[in-house]
């Protein structure tokens, strides 16, 4: 502009009147702008204070709630960690109860397997058991009816006893009386030796008698010590059953 030269002094004058004129409208302008801008910077402004402060209310509600939640948060941490160490507790109890569970599980299999052996063991010794007692119960049985034949055989040999004891008593009686009657009737052939032929004739007669009862006293003692003999002495590998009715006989062997 300064090296801007001008014909005439008028022309310098309209040009410098015209610039100003345009620095003029521009500074108009440019006032009009700052009025606008500094009401819209005052609106702007009130506007962000007022969004200042709710920001700074949310902001305090925010801080509490965080203040609050911070100590729910710690409190919720504290009882975490007492639940954690409860748990932890709790956790190995239940390991040491259920390692206790399985060890006593596997005695129990242990005692159940044992148990079963056992049982197996008293089946196979109820079995044989059952047989032995089945094989005792026949020989007991045979032994039965052969004790009951025996003591059917031992009544009749204390029955036979008694008999040949008082066939006994009987003969010994009948050697006394006849030991009597001997003597008496020596004696009274000593005192009788002059009788005649007759009266001797009856003598031999009375002593014939005499001599036939000792024959048959003997013949019955002998009877009597044959059938003590054959009851004390059996003879080997048979059963003989006598008696004496009126005569020996044996009894055929039991089955």
């Amino acid at each position: 502009m300064d090296g801007k030269k001008f014909s005439s002094p008028q022309e310098e004058v309209t040009y410098w009147r015209e610039l100003a004129q345009q620095f003029k409208h521009e500074l108009e302008e440019t006032k009009e702008e700052l009025e606008e801008f500094q009401i819209s910077s005052r609106e702007l402004e009130a506007e962000l204070e007022a969004q200042l402060g709710q920001l700074e209310k949310k902001n305090t509600n925010l801080e509490q709630d965080n203040s609050r939640l911070q100590h729910e948060v710690d409190s919720l941490k504290e009882k975490l960690e007492v639940l954690q160490g409860t748990s932890h507790h709790q956790i190995s109890d239940l390991e040491a109860e259920l390692a206790q569970l399985r060890a006593f599980k596997d005695e129990l299999q242990k005692y159940v397997r044992e148990l079963e052996q056992t049982n197996d063991d008293l089946e196979r010794a109820k079995r044989a058991t059952v047989v032995s007692l089945e094989d005792f119960e026949s020989r007991l049985n045979q032994a039965i009816e052969r004790n009951a034949f025996l003591e059917s055989e031992l009544d009749e040999k204390e029955t036979l006893a008694i008999t040949v004891q008082r066939m006994k008593d009987e003969a010994r009686d009948l050697r006394h009386e006849l030991d009597a009657q001997s003597r008496t009737d020596s004696s009274r052939n000593y005192n009788t030796n002059s009788l005649n032929g007759a009266e001797g004739i009856g003598e031999n007669d009375v002593g014939t008698q005499v001599v036939m009862h000792k024959d048959r006293l003997l013949s019955v003692d002998g009877d009597l010590t044959q059938a003590d003999s054959s009851q004390t002495t059996p003879a080997k590998g048979t059963r003989e059953q006598t008696s004496i009715v009126p005569k020996l006989c044996k009894r055929p062997a039991p089955r």
